[in-house]
């Protein structure tokens, strides 16, 4: 998959997602960098309930504490 220049404006645009480093990069820079047509578009949200325990490591606290307010799921999936 490739993220278009607002979103993946440095560095590495395209994303093999079924490698797991990747593909928690793209969802690293979906999740900092995107509007809420880029969540739509990019993200799955099973897969993003199963990935959060490792990928709330690698996003900022308030991202971090946004997500986990607004997706209960996703607080969950964080004390599992």
């Amino acid at each position: 998959m490739e993220l278009p220049l607002h979103l993946a404006w440095s560095g590495l645009r395209a994303f093999d997602l079924d490698r797991p480093r990747l593909r928690m990069g793209l969802y690293r820079i979906v999740l900092t960098e995107g509007m809420r047509e880029d969540l739509i578009r990019y993200l799955d949200p099973g897969l993003l309930v199963e990935q959060w325990p490792v990928l709330r490591t690698l996003v900022g606290p308030a991202v971090r504490s946004v997500w986990e307010s607004a997706f209960g799921e996703l607080a969950t999936a964080a004390q599992a």
